[in-house]
């Protein structure tokens, strides 16, 4: 395969993607649900101290976690990507600067429970890092059927420069350039599968 880098231009503005597929919505509806629970608190939270919450400290390292090993994954995408190369990198840092406002709200909830405004200042933070990790998803999706749209059009050319073959030599030659970007292009189809 040539290293040629395909000319393409994002035709979405990666700051205002919409959830529009069945799909995606139903994947994401669990962690809007949790979300949006923070909100439906009791309007007057008990005034006495039941002390720090253990849980949701661990729950805010558990979400810590997971968003650095998705930005150390989003970043070996975005070094080896050959399209989108600056969305991915934009996208990378709005998911860190939304992961460092959820943390910085977070602590604050966690160090004091039962204050409402403090539970209220988390659901925009968990909102925003939830709309940033899914525009990060979409674009690594863009990138990762770019990559096979590539591969099936070198599939294409093979396939075309089979009615053009003159000898029995170049037909085998060519047939077996056409079985092994055909296994190629059926390995990542069902690694996108996957």
């Amino acid at each position: 395969m040539s290293t040629k880098v395909p000319n393409m231009k994002l035709k979405v503005d990666p700051q205002d993607l919409r959830i529009q597929t069945f799909t995606v919505e139903k994947l994401l509806e669990p962690l809007i649900i949790q979300v949006t629970t923070l909100v439906n608190c009791p309007q007057n939270p008990s005034s006495k101290k039941k002390g720090r919450s253990k849980r949701a400290r661990v729950l805010l390292a558990s979400v810590e976690e997971a968003t650095w090993n998705l930005l150390d994954k989003g970043d070996k995408i975005a070094k080896e990507a050959l399209v989108f190369k600056e969305e991915l990198h934009a996208a990378l840092a709005d998911v860190r600067k939304e992961s460092q406002a959820l943390k910085v709200s977070a602590e604050a909830f966690t160090s004091d429970p039962c204050s409402l405004p403090r539970r209220q200042a988390v659901v925009p933070a968990a909102r925003s890092l939830l709309s940033a990790v899914t525009r990060l998803l979409v674009l690594a999706d863009m990138l990762d059927v770019a990559y096979l749209l590539q591969h099936l059009a070198v599939f294409q050319r093979t396939f075309e420069s089979l009615r053009n073959v003159s000898s029995k030599s170049d037909l085998q030659k060519t047939y077996q350039k056409f079985q092994k970007d055909l296994e190629n292009l059926d390995y990542l189809a069902y690694k996108r599968q996957q």
